[in-house]
Formats: structure tokens, C-alpha cells, sequence
């Protein structure tokens, strides 16, 4: 258990001893790492331990409501144990919902150790599992590893509370949970250009009306730097993935008529323009040291061109999109040059490149890496994704293409660049630069719509 350089925490566990035994441990050491600004916890040499004690750590990371992990059942059904985070025991202690956690694993990461990482929650995922055991295959016992997913309406998520009454309908219809295990039971894995695949599902199944069991193949990831050839070889292959007709057949296999429009009128509308027109936000000492004057009129003219942006991206080519192609999405394996695709809920056709977008900038919207040269990246992806559409057969030009994606990119991120989630973090050098790197998001966004 350490401090590191920029003021993050790390701790390693190698082991989950029983809860009350642990309790004591597990709060001093989050009581150490409490005014951190990340958290790494080190599982790799983790051999497990008691499903308890992960609930236990669990609720330091979580919020003020408690949080169902997970249930064992044993063989038979004959008992049935729930475990919770407790918020009770972390208190006002707790290290909270919003600061980025990172988990460490490894192959020596099994049981309880592997338990950890899945439970860190998602709107849409009511449960992630891994699921072992042992069969009989010709005779003989083979060990097997699967990986359970357990996806619902986001009404069911614990966060659905926090969305006004008048708005919840429209909340719940916007969030498309169904998309990924219609996917799943789709052939679409067969139908991706080389280079690319999804985990092979063994099994979907509805449990009711709002929430899907997916049961697929554990992928074994091999860990792999992101750096600038594997950034191009991505928008390659999301560009193949684009373009190609058989892919395209399956566009809409999620059945959510999602278009950038009910973006608009939705989340920009309700949310992201109001927080743009109000003068307490820009005056907050983190916005206001990185965000400028240009740059807040800049974003408002924007926002009042949202009508004429709408008009213009609708009228341009849409192609198939994976929907949210940040790194995290794209597994690295034994093939060095390929990718896994994982999570497929936002999975539809949006306007051409949609897919760059996230590609460049996901991980520099969570803090995860730094701006850098956006526009040199940007141009080396569109570059390599034109290239893939076209060994697709795909012929649209690619200045269409770098604006469809400009204003994809725009509206979906440089609009709501404002980071008005982080505002209520004690200061560290770690939260200016993260908030240096949204304005240089908004930026960036702003002079590829306006050049």
C-alpha cells in the first residue's frame, strides 16, 4: 500500500480473508488512500479468498446505496447466499462512485480475485460472472471457464432513482439494454472482416421482461500498448467493419430505432445546453482556469447551430458503427494484429467514422491518457478507416467522411466537454490536467466542425 507519483493509491491484495477479519485492515488501508485521485488495486498474485470480503472492500468504491454483487448458489439449489456492498462500514470514509479505479489481474488471478473486477457496475449490467467447472469430454474431465453477463433496463439500475419522474419513460426507452443479447444470438461473429471477432456465446437466455443472461467463452486477453500503429490498425478494421456488406445486414439486429436526433432532442437538449447557458458553471475556479471566454461562446454558438448540425448529419451516409469503440471495448489477444469486440449495446448504424470518435477520445475523457495531438491522431484514423472502407467496396469520399464524423464528435463529446461531474473533487494537479484535457477535447471538436 503506497502513494504514487500524481497522487495515486495503490494497494495490493493477495487474498480475501474472512469479512470480519478483514474489516479492520481493509479500513485503514482506505483510510490511507481516501484523498487520492485514483486507485490501482494490485490482484495479480490473488489466489481468493471469501465472497464476503470482496462485498467488504467493494463498498469503499461504491455509493451511499447499497449494491447486490452477486449471489452463490450451490449445486442443486439447496443454498442460497447474497452478498451487498455495506455503505454502512465505509461511512463518510467511503473512496466514492466517481474516482477512476483500476484493477490489476493476471494469471494468478483466480476465485474471489477474479470476482473483484466484475463487480464494478454498469447501468445496463445487473451482474458479470465467471463461471468454472469441470466436464466430460470423451471420457475424460477437462476443466472449463465461462463468462456470464447479465444485462436490464436501466430502470432497474440504482441510479434510475436520480432521473426526474416526467423524464423516466423517455430515460428507459433511450438506453437500447436489449441490443447485446440480440447480438449475441445473431451470427454476426461470423460475419466480421479478419481481424476481428466477439466472444462465442453459448447461451442466451431472457429471465424476464427487462433483464438477459449472455453466457460466452472467457476471451484471454493479452495485454498490448496502445500506441500509434495499433491506434491505426483499429480505425482500419472499424472501417472494414463499416463497410462491409455482410456486417451491414445486421445493422439494426438490436431493433432500437436510435438516431442522432433523439440524442439531440434528448440528453443535448435537456441537459448539456442548459449547463452551457449557466454562468455558475463557467465560473467555477476549474473551469474557469481552462476554459475560456472564446471557448464558452465558441461552445454556445455551437449549441445554437444544433438545429442546422442535426439537418446536415442526417443527411449524410450512415454505416454500421460498433457505438462506443473506445480501447477498453477492444480486447487485445494472441493476435497481434486483431482485436475482440466486447459490449455491444450502442451497436446501430450511425454517420459515417462515428466509430473514430470514440476511438480517439474515450480514454482521454475518463483521465486515462492525455490529449496529446489530437488532430494528427484524428487524421491518421480517418485515413486508415477510408482505407478499410474501401477494401470493403465502400466509395464514399472521405471528406464526407471526415465531416460526418466531425459532427458526430461534436455532438456526442465536444458539447458536453464541460466537465460538470469532476467540479466537486478536492483539487490535485491530476484533476486540472484531466480538465485541461476535456477543454482540449472541446476545442479540438469545435475547429473540425468549423474549418
Amino acid at each position: 500500500m503506497e502513494r504514487l507519483a500524481g497522487n495515486v493509491g495503490y494497494l495490493k491484495l493477495d487474498g480475501f480473508a474472512p469479512a470480519e477479519a478483514a474489516l479492520e485492515p481493509i479500513r485503514a488501508a482506505m483510510a490511507f488512500l481516501a484523498h487520492t485521485d485514483a486507485l490501482i488495486i494490485d490482484l495479480r498474485e490473488n489466489h481468493g479468498g471469501r465472497p464476503a470480503a470482496v462485498a467488504l472492500l467493494a463498498s469503499w468504491l461504491f455509493g451511499e446505496r447499497p449494491v447486490h454483487l452477486n449471489t452463490v448458489v450451490t449445486r442443486g439449489g439447496a443454498h442460497r447466499e447474497e452478498f451487498w456492498t455495506r455503505p454502512e462500514v465505509a461511512g463518510a470514509a467511503r473512496y466514492g462512485a466517481d474516482k477512476p479505479v483500476y484493477v490489476l489481474t493476471s494469471r494468478g488471478t483466480f476465485s474471489a480475485g477474479e470476482e473483484f473486477p466484475y463487480d464494478l457496475e454498469s447501468i445496463t449490467t445487473a451482474g458479470r460472472y465467471v463461471v468454472s467447472g469441470e466436464a466430460l469430454v470423451g471420457g475424460e474431465r477437462a476443466t472449463y471457464e465461462l463468462f456470464v453477463k447479465v444485462v436490464q433496463s436501466w430502470a432497474r439500475s440504482p441510479f434510475f432513482a436520480y432521473v426526474p419522474d416526467e423524464m423516466k419513460e423517455f430515460a428507459e426507452a433511450s438506453v437500447p439494454w436489449r441490443t447485446e443479447p440480440l447480438a449475441y444470438r445473431s451470427d454476426l461473429g461470423d460475419r466480421l472482416p479478419d481481424g476481428l471477432a466477439m466472444p462465442r456465446a453459448l447461451g442466451v437466455f431472457d429471465l424476464d421482461d427487462k433483464s438477459a443472461a449472455v453466457w460466452l467463452e472467457k476471451v484471454a486477453v493479452v495485454p498490448r500498448p496502445w500506441d500509434d500503429a495499433r491506434h491505426a490498425r483499429a480505425a482500419y478494421l472499424l472501417g472494414r467493419l463499416s463497410g462491409s456488406p455482410r456486417v451491414a445486414e445486421l445493422a439494426t439486429v438490436g431493433k432500437h430505432p436510435f438516431t442522432m436526433a433523439d440524442y439531440v432532442f434528448g440528453r443535448l437538449n435537456t441537459q448539456v445546453v442548459p449547463i452551457l447557458h449557466d454562468d455558475v458553471v463557467w465560473q467555477h475556479p476549474l473551469v474557469a482556469a481552462t476554459f475560456s471566454a472564446e471557448l464558452r461562446d465558441r461552445l454556445r454558438a455551437a449549441a445554437a447551430e444544433l438545429p442546422t448540425y442535426l439537418d446536415e448529419v442526417m443527411s449524410l451516409p450512415h454505416l454500421t458503427a460498433h457505438g462506443d469503440a473506445c480501447p477498453n471495448n477492444l480486447l487485445t489477444t494472441a493476435d497481434p494484429a486483431g482485436f475482440t469486440l466486447i459490449d455491444f449495446g450502442f451497436w446501430q448504424p450511425l454517420p459515417a467514422g462515428a466509430d473514430l470518435s470514440q476511438l480517439l477520445i474515450g480514454d482521454v475523457q475518463i483521465g486515462k491518457t492525455r490529449a496529446g495531438d489530437l488532430a494528427a491522431r484524428d487524421d491518421a484514423h480517418v485515413a486508415a478507416y477510408v482505407r478499410g472502407l474501401r477494401d470493403e467496396g465502400c466509395g464514399i469520399p472521405e471528406p464526407v467522411v471526415r465531416r460526418a464524423h466531425a459532427l458526430h464528435m461534436l455532438m456526442m463529446s465536444g458539447l458536453s466537454a464541460v466537465p460538470v461531474e469532476l467540479l466537486d473533487r478536492p483539487p490535485s494537479t491530476a484533476l486540472e490536467a484531466q480538465v485541461a484535457d476535456r477543454a482540449a477535447i472541446a476545442t479540438f471538436c469545435l475547429d473540425r466542425v468549423e474549418c
